[in-house]
C-alpha cells in the first residue's frame, strides 16, 4: 500500500494534469458499475457498460503507470510535460468516445453502420497511433538513458515496452479483420466480465496481456530486487527469463486466438 501511495504522490506532484486524468477514468469506472446496477442493455450478448468498465480501468492504470515510469527518465521537464500531455489527453479522448458510444447502445470499434460512428471509430484509431509512435520512443530511449533505476528495472522496463508495443500490434490485428473473435462472429458466449470467447479464438487476450505488460514485468524486477539479495547480474537474467516467459505466454495466446480454439473452452 505504501508503494501505491508513493506512486500516486509522485504522479500528482510531478504532473497534477495526468493525475487528474487518471482520477477522471476511475471515476468513469464508477459511473459504469452504477450503469450495470441500473441499466439492462444489451450489446452483443453483454451490458453496455461492460466495455467502457474495462476500458477505464485499464487506461486509468496506463496513464498511472507511464506517469510514474516518465519520473525515471531524464527528460526536461518540458519533454516530460509534452508526453505526460499528449498520452493523457488522447486517451482521455478515448475513453470518452466509448463512453458515449456506450451511453448510446452502440459498438465503439469496429463500427461503420453510419458516417458519425464511422469517423468516430477512425478518430480512435488515429489517438491509439499516437500513443503507439510514444510506445516507440519510449523503447528507444529506455536502450539509449541511464534510468533512476536499478540496471534490473531498467532491463524489465524495456522488455515491459517492447511487450506493450507487440499488445498494440495484436489491436492493429483486430482493427484488420474489424473483429477480436477468430472463427466466428464477435458476440458470442464468453467468460465473465471481460467477455473472452470461450467457442472461438480471441485476439483480446493476447492484446490485454501484451498492455498489461509494462506494469506486470517491472513489478516482477522491483519484487526480485527486494526479496532476492544477489548481484545485478543474476536479477537481470532473472528479469529477463520472466520477460521472455511472459512474451512467449503472449505468443502463444496470439497464436491459438488465431487457430480459432478458445484460452478457455465452456
Amino acid at each position: 500500500m505504501s508503494d501505491l501511495n508513493k506512486v500516486l504522490n509522485t504522479v500528482k506532484s510531478s504532473s497534477p494534469i495526468l493525475f487528474g486524468i487518471v482520477m477522471i477514468h476511475f471515476f468513469l469506472a464508477f459511473i459504469c458499475i452504477g450503469g450495470l446496477l441500473i441499466d439492462d442493455r444489451m450489446l452483443m450478448g453483454v451490458n453496455v457498460w461492460v466495455k467502457p468498465l474495462k476500458f477505464s480501468i485499464s487506461g486509468g492504470i496506463y496513464i498511472l503507470t507511464l506517469g510514474y515510469l516518465i519520473t525515471l527518465y531524464p527528460f526536461s521537464k518540458r519533454k516530460k510535460n509534452v508526453i505526460n500531455n499528449m498520452v493523457s489527453w488522447t486517451l482521455l479522448i478515448e475513453i470518452g468516445i466509448i463512453f458515449y458510444q456506450a451511453a448510446r447502445g452502440v459498438k465503439s470499434h469496429y463500427n461503420q453502420s453510419s458516417l458519425f460512428d464511422g469517423l468516430l471509430f477512425a478518430a480512435m484509431g488515429i489517438l491509439i497511433a499516437i500513443n503507439v509512435l510514444i510506445m516507440v520512443l519510449f523503447i528507444i530511449e529506455t536502450i539509449r538513458l541511464q534510468l533512476g533505476a536499478t540496471k534490473s528495472v531498467q532491463v524489465a522496463i524495456l522488455i515491459g515496452w517492447v511487450v506493450v508495443l507487440f499488445g498494440s500490434w495484436v489491436g492493429g490485428q483486430m482493427i484488420g479483420q474489424m473483429s477480436h473473435n477468430v472463427g466466428v462472429v464477435d458476440g458470442g458466449p464468453g467468460l465473465p466480465l471481460v467477455n473472452w470467447s470461450t467457442i472461438a479464438g480471441d485476439l483480446r487476450i493476447a492484446h490485454f496481456f501484451g498492455l498489461h505488460g509494462i506494469q506486470i514485468i517491472p513489478l516482477f524486477a522491483l519484487w526480485l530486487s527486494r526479496k532476492w539479495n544477489t548481484v545485478h547480474r543474476n536479477q537481470i537474467v532473472a528479469v529477463i527469463i520472466f520477460g521472455l516467459f511472459y512474451a512467449g505466454w503472449i505468443g502463444f495466446t496470439f497464436y491459438q486466438a488465431k487457430q480459432g480454439i478458445p484460452l478457455i473452452k465452456m
